[in-house]
């Protein structure tokens, strides 16, 4: 029950990055760039989780 929990989370996290990345990408600004750094951060959050199992 707790890894399909902690996988729906994860998507959901992802779905949302990817969202901030390309909301910012439309237009130029710091709030925007603010939202792709974010977006970033979250998604190599989510590969080092991801990775971390293999090291």
């Amino acid at each position: 029950m707790r890894a399909n929990v902690l996988i729906f989370v994860k998507i959901a996290v992802f779905i949302v990055c990817l969202a901030l990345i390309i909301i910012g990408q439309k237009t130029a600004g710091k709030l925007e760039l603010g939202m792709m750094l974010i977006g970033l951060a979250g998604l190599l959050g989510l590969l080092y989780d991801y990775n971390r199992k293999f090291v």
